[in-house]
């Protein structure tokens, strides 16, 4: 197996992982109520949190659980297909692998969503597929910044605005 097999095979196995991983999180056993069960007398006793404002807490944090969830899952996406669908010249980024991770991690969010809906203590909300859909996004355009400053070059004429060299 050549270097660029073997990159194709480790890009591939961390997003199946991190499929893995968000399929868990989709059970009943991480429901808001499982998980208040653990949190709220962590944070009341840490920080002497009362019930409405755990409340409020545990909202960001499950919320904050999704950007960063399917930030990683579009990241982990978009090494996936640069790995996949190699460019004509060696380009660090480009717009199809970016299109292509974020519409995987939309798809990935809605079958998520629709998944929760069918368990009794969980709620699919198309809101949180928006969510999901813009840390995705988001972390394209991190990728996209990282790349442009700290990668091997820039985007050198107007035929490359949508690669990063």
């Amino acid at each position: 197996m050549n270097s660029d097999q073997k990159n194709l095979l480790k890009a591939w196995i961390a997003a199946i992982l991190w499929l893995i991983v968000i399929a868990i999180e989709s059970t009943a056993m991480l429901s808001s109520n499982n998980t208040s069960r653990i949190l709220y007398p962590v944070l009341h006793y840490l920080f002497g949190l009362n019930v409405l404002q755990f409340e409020r807490v545990h909202f960001f944090i499950r919320k904050g659980g999704h950007v960063v969830g399917y930030a990683i899952l579009s990241i982990l996406l978009f090494r996936a297909w640069r790995a996949t669908l190699p460019a004509m010249s060696d380009v660090k980024w480009t717009l199809r692998w970016a299109t292509i991770a974020i519409l995987g991690t939309a798809f990935v969010a809605s079958l998520d969503e629709w998944h929760q809906s069918f368990i009794p203590s969980r709620t699919g909300r198309w809101q949180d597929v928006v969510l999901d859909t813009c840390a995705g996004i988001a972390a394209q355009l991190l990728i996209f910044l990282w790349l442009k400053d700290f990668g091997k070059g820039t985007a050198s004429s107007r035929a490359d605005q949508a690669h990063i060299r």
